[in-house]
């Protein structure tokens, strides 16, 4: 999997790009602010159809075009993938001010067709890995809960559905609870979005217990070989919704945190996820906001049993995202069968040289992968050799001879 080339057009702050892009690894070097992390965005931009950095897609048009009448971005790429030996896709970006008020506008097309944002995300598959994904291990569970979802989304089309009517239908429910406590509408009125939280949050849980299960194996291989085996990773998904599981011959069971090899599936999580909303109903109308569902879930990250946020060192957290992030690469490999693009932005200078030794030694040379640094002396000259080397200073790519 690999984009073959790459055109953006007030992009950020790429006025015009065309750039043809190799298989393998490219390192990109330059100052601050000549265009680097833009071009990583680019990427994941076209996976994704979303940034990993705004939720404004208006602050990704170039701004020299404010004073068009017609405002636009667009990003293009030649794709391969073992499904789509060569597909093109177009994304733009406009903002239509002719009427007076002013309209975004999302034009996606795939191979000169117009697409929907879920018909093209999971087509390319990447992995992204910044110094700011510390926030997985210290940060809200909003980032933990957001890793997830960005993760399985590009994999699981089902998932990702269920994630946007989720998403959709809870500030729907928390309208509702708020004009119920005003007397505005009443109680039975909940049953319709009651029964959209439940069908597809059920979905949503289940789907992260299995995925979490599966990238736990990865994630304790990775940092048992980080840390010479001294220390044990395990993840603890704490669903807001406090499911019971029944296996045949045992009694029900309740868990703190879900147990991930007692696979739970939505059909056994909707009814107690009505359960559970019905005996919240009272509390939920009087706060106006729904009290529980995947919007609420947690994941918490252990070295040797002990929570990492809470106690781990800034080392031990730096060695639990690597080792995260690259159990992500590699279940993302399993599921579709071909490496997804590989985007480290910054990451190299932020490790020791063990880790940095060791994420590099993942790096094989028949897959795409874009690393930015504002120092390539930290490279080795043979890493070097084996890659293309990329200067780039405001916004013009230039090749160098490694």
């Amino acid at each position: 999997m690999h984009i073959e080339y790459l055109s953006l057009t007030n992009f950020r702050n790429y006025a015009q790009l065309e750039l043809p892009l190799p298989n393998h690894t490219i390192v990109l070097h330059g100052d601050n602010a000549q265009g680097k992390t833009s071009l990583l965005e680019a990427f994941y931009y076209l996976a994704t159809a979303r940034s990993p950095y705004t939720t404004s897609d208006r602050q990704l048009i170039h701004w020299r075009t404010e004073g068009e009448l017609l405002p636009f971005a667009r990003l293009a790429a030649d794709i391969h993938t073992r499904h789509h030996p060569f597909s093109r896709l177009e994304i733009t970006l406009m903002m239509d001010t002719s009427a007076g008020m002013p309209r975004f506008k999302k034009v996606i097309r795939l191979d000169h067709v117009d697409k929907r944002v879920m018909d093209i995300v999971g087509i390319l598959n990447v992995v992204m890995f910044l110094p700011q994904h510390l926030h997985l291990i210290e940060g809200s569970p909003n980032e933990r809960r957001r890793f997830m979802n960005e993760t399985l989304s590009q994999m699981n089309a089902t998932y990702y559905e269920a994630l946007h009517r989720y998403e959709k239908a809870l500030p729907q429910r928390n309208a509702l609870l708020r004009n119920i406590a005003m007397s505005r509408a009443g109680v039975k009125e909940l049953a319709f979005w009651d029964d959209e939280l439940v069908r597809h949050g059920s979905t949503i849980i289940a789907s992260r217990q299995r995925f979490l299960r599966e990238l736990e194996f990865s994630a304790q291989r990775i940092h048992a070989e980080l840390t010479d085996k001294k220390e044990t990773l395990t993840l603890n998904y704490i669903p807001s919704l406090v499911p019971t599981a029944t296996a045949q011959g045992q009694l029900s069971f309740e868990m703190f945190g879900f147990d991930l090899h007692r696979q739970l599936e939505p059909s056994e999580l909707e009814p107690q996820f009505h359960a559970q909303l019905e005996r919240e109903r009272e509390e939920s109308i009087q706060r106006g906001m729904t009290l529980t569902g995947p919007h609420r879930d947690e994941l918490r990250l252990n070295i040797n049993g002990r929570d990492v946020g809470l106690y781990g060192s800034r080392g031990q957290a730096r060695t639990t995202v690597m080792a995260l992030k690259l159990a992500e690469l590699a279940w993302m490999t399993e599921q579709s069968g071909q490496r997804p693009i590989l985007l480290l932005d910054e990451v190299i200078a932020e490790l020791d040289a063990r880790r940095r030794g060791y994420l590099l030694d993942q790096l094989t040379g028949d897959s795409q992968t874009v690393l930015t640094t504002t120092e390539p002396t930290i490279f080795t000259p043979s890493f070097l050799k084996q890659s293309t080397l990329w200067r780039i200073h405001n916004g013009q790519i230039i090749e160098e001879d490694t």
